[in-house]
């Protein structure tokens, strides 16, 4: 029988090549993906250790638990700890650590990096271990810095080169006094950093005599375990605490494993889609080719062969080309996971240096995959196979499906439809995240059970096709006939492009309907021209609101500063803002009293409002950071959303007890309104300063609208693989399909129908499965983008449902384009067939 088996395979290359096709490239995705993740994860981890060569032993402040009505705050870490650390018996050396954000301009004054992985930190006495000089000399006072040799690079910067930079506010213009290396994982990921003398730091950082860290070295032949030790021993337990670096380094590459393990599942999901349409082709290919040699394997029966022996035999068949595939596709998948690593760098991202990393579980995973996806696809055309009796096989008696078997299809396909469209109905009545799983659920039904149904939707979908396919003459009429000949077959092709088109429409008509969401609650509630904030989301330095207050042509300013509290025993965040000018700068739906803040009147969302049992008219007494404590009076409630959320009151009550004001934006209204020749001034107003951001609310939706955009053409890319392997199933049914009726396709040729007819024909017969299947897989990604909509309006109360029908016309032209194009070489095969050879063939 594996004779039997291997000559089978190797008699049929063609037809199985589009099969191995399909599976070497969902393997190749799965493989790809897999070596992707592993060296980024890989890389990032070995560059990340590095950074913690000089740390045995990291002390850090202990956060104070709150009592009662005090706000929590850290301790500090001052010159007496380090001194301390320093001293205990075991410890070579001690540095103190000082970070913060530093943005750094290029020649052209754009922001290097991106805002987040801008960082700055301080360069300890003349020659500091942590970062190695490759020119220069260490930076003394505030006009003198170090930045990183990759930043130098890309900006074109050289010691001595004076540069444009801003830590929280106000301009600097010091001067490059030094060019260092460094293992920093954000400057890998293509940030920057800058370094300045400890003192510096510690003042531009608002942290004067204080540490954010210190990192304790080892003498030789003490390890870092009796390091700690003998630090937990000689600093206050209650204060600080201490961490070895072998655990820092652990605890990082654990962080990075967490951090890919996001991307790792998404493209593992989209390899998954690629290989379940793949399952369709590799199914429909060995139904037809035990169709095909139904009476051949009636024989083997006739002569001895069990059932088993030729389930079997199909089932080798399958391992033979799921091996091939899987094999190649590995290998391919290697080629892709170095392909993505350098994407990255088109980009705008870095990755360290390392090597590409093909871990045993990759090969092991591929190999699993390809095998047994190949022969699951196998299986039930083998078992049905070997089922039919001899006889009947040899008389053709099974050739078509039992009344029986169909109305038992339908109905169960019925039935999966029904229960998943229940159950994704059910999920849009629950709130967002407890509709997640349910919805997800109903929708894995619903595809199953239409997929079941392709069959009996078949019929009456393509036979609307019949007037246009008129026009084509006797072409179009055995086009649509053939169509429909096979209802299964038809089926299993159109439903590979089926589940393709879905996922794509349906994130279509998410992305969208998100984007005109965000741009009515961006219009809606904020009356502000212009909204300023710092590029990595950090706190703007009080100042800024000054300057904006004194430029030309502004008319009201309020800042959104944010500050800790205690409420009844609880932390609660509470936001500072213009009470006099608030009411002109943000528009929010008042749901209970008035939008007035001032005094002791306060204005609070209506989900926190609910929450406490408060409304308008409510009192409550807040205890504040420095321990005083007010009564509030709740004005008004409002709806909450993206720019405007939580308890709001007046600015000159929150200051007197705020030490260090931590201003998350500052709204601007200018008597002219939004400009680009305003925006300017308000830009120079601010020193044109890289770290600050000055966006109109076109600026604040489309930035919010790029995070959609972006995932929306990452997921076009992915499933593009799925459609290839759609056509793939397309190209190779209407190969084989051409092969099982050569006959058919002879004596059709010798009555008349012509070489440019009988290509026609099967063109014709592939755009209407392609079409078919494209007009299943908008219609169902139509529904599905609708009810996830419903899941994200109990978040977002302006989101409505957007149908995008330029671009779903364009999905419904790439599904018949992919007919197209998958007919081109089926209708050319058809097309030589010879006349007498096909009518002989049996």
């Amino acid at each position: 029988m594996f004779r039997t088996a291997l000559r089978n395979v190797l008699a049929h290359k063609a037809r199985l090549l589009m099969t191995v096709l399909a599976v070497m490239l969902g393997v190749a995705f799965v493989s790809g993906t897999l070596v992707f993740t592993n060296t980024i994860s890989d890389a990032y981890q070995k560059s990340s250790a590095k950074g913690f060569d000089q740390v045995d032993v990291a002390v850090t402040a202990d956060y104070q638990d709150p009592e009662g009505d005090r706000v929590g705050k850290a301790h500090d870490l001052t010159r007496a700890v380090l001194d301390r650390s320093e001293r205990v018996p075991g410890a070579a050396s001690a540095i103190g650590v000082v970070q913060g954000f530093t943005a750094i301009a290029d020649k052209d004054g754009k922001l290097i990096g991106d805002g987040f992985q801008s960082q700055g930190g301080n360069y300890w006495g003349t020659k500091d271990p942590r970062y190695p000089l490759t020119s220069g000399h260490a930076p003394k006072g505030k006009g003198e810095i170090l930045i990183d040799s990759e930043t130098a690079e890309r900006a074109g910067y050289e010691v001595g080169d004076t540069v444009r930079m801003s830590v929280d506010g106000p301009v600097l213009t010091p001067r490059i006094t030094g060019i260092f290396t460094t293992d920093d994982g954000n400057v890998a990921a293509g940030g920057s950093l800058t370094l300045f003398d400890t003192a510096t730091a510690q003042q531009l950082f608002g942290k004067a005599g204080v540490y954010d860290q210190i990192d304790v070295k080892a003498k030789p032949g003490v390890s870092q375990a009796a390091l700690k030790a003998e630090l937990d021993k000689a600093l206050p337990e209650d204060t600080v605490a201490t961490t070895t670096g072998k655990q820092l380094a652990d605890d990082q590459a654990e962080s990075i494993a967490r951090s890919m393990s996001g991307m790792r599942t998404a493209l593992l999901v989209f390899a998954g889609i690629a290989l379940f349409v793949g399952t369709f082709i590799i199914a429909n290919t060995f139904t037809m080719l035990v169709a095909q040699r139904t009476r051949e394997l009636a024989l083997m029966r006739a002569v001895g062969a069990s059932r088993r022996q030729v389930t079997r035999s199909v089932l080798i068949e399958a391992f033979v080309v799921g091996a091939v595939a899987a094999v190649t596709g590995l290998v391919a998948g290697i080629g892709i996971g170095a392909g993505l690593r350098s994407l990255m760098g088109s980009f705008g991202g870095t990755v360290p240096d390392g090597p590409l990393v093909v871990k045993p579980a990759t090969i092991v995973a591929a190999l699993a995959v390809g095998i047994l996806v190949t022969m699951l696809a196998a299986w039930l055309p083998g078992r049905r196979a070997a089922k039919i009796p001899p006889v009947a096989a040899m008389n053709s008696v099974h050739a078509k499906a039992t009344t029986k078997s169909l109305v038992l299809r339908n109905t169960l396909g019925a039935l999966v439809s029904a229960a998943g469209v229940a159950v994704i109905l059910a999920a849009t009545t629950m709130d967002g995240s407890d509709g997640q799983m349910p919805m997800g659920l109903g929708a894995v039904l619903l595809i199953t059970g239409v997929f079941i149904l392709t069959p009996l939707l078949s019929r009456p979908l393509i036979a609307a096709a019949a007037p246009a396919l008129r026009a084509f003459g006797i072409s179009g009429k055995l086009a649509r006939q053939n169509s429909v000949r096979n209802p299964r077959r038809t089926a299993a092709t159109a439903s590979a492009l089926m589940i393709g088109l879905t996922l794509i429409t349906g994130m279509t008509v998410m992305a969208g309907s998100l984007q005109q969401a965000i741009e009515k609650m961006a219009s809606s509630s904020i009356k502000a021209d212009y909204v300023v904030s710092m590029a990595n989301g950090n706190a703007l330095s009080p100042d800024v609101e000054k300057k904006l207050e004194q430029a030309d042509d502004v008319t009201a300013t309020s800042p959104l500063t944010n500050a800790a509290s205690r409420i009844d025993g609880e932390t609660e965040y509470l936001t500072g803002v213009n009470g006099a000018a608030i009411g002109d700068l943000v528009g929010p739906k008042v749901d209970d009293g008035s939008f007035k803040v001032g005094g002791t009147q306060v204005v609070v969302d209506s989900e926190t409002a609910k929450s406490r049992g408060w409304q308008a008219g409510s009192g409550f007494t807040v205890s504040y950071e420095d321990g005083k404590k007010q009564r509030l009076t709740v004005a008004g409630t409002y709806e909450s959303n993206e720019f405007l959320r939580g308890i709001l009151l007046d600015e000159a009550t929150l200051a007197p007890h705020v030490s260090d004001p931590y201003v998350m934006q500052v709204m601007v209204k200018t008597a002219g309104g939004a400009s680009g020749a305003v925006q300017d001034k308000l830009e120079k107003a601010l020193g044109t300063n890289p770290a600050i951001k000055v966006q109109d609310k076109k600026d604040i939706s489309n930035e919010i609208a790029q995070m959609f955009t972006l995932m929306l053409n990452m997921v076009y890319g992915l499933l593009a693989m799925a459609v290839i392997v759609a056509v793939l199933g397309v190209i190779n049914t209407l190969a084989m399909s051409v092969f099982e009726r050569s006959q058919e396709i002879g004596m059709l040729r010798a009555i008349g129908l012509d070489r440019k007819g009988t290509k026609r024909m099967v063109r014709l017969e592939s755009l209407v499965i392609s079409l078919f299947g494209g007009v299943l897989g908008i219609g169902l990604g139509v529904f599905f983008g609708w009810a996830a909509g419903e899941l994200l309006a109990t978040k977002l109360a302006t989101y409505e449902l957007v149908l995008p029908w330029a671009r779903m016309g364009v999905f419904l032209l790439l599904a018949a384009t992919v007919g197209a194009l998958a007919a081109l070489w089926p209708a050319r095969r058809a097309a030589r067939l010879n006349m007498l050879e096909a009518i002989k063939a049996e």
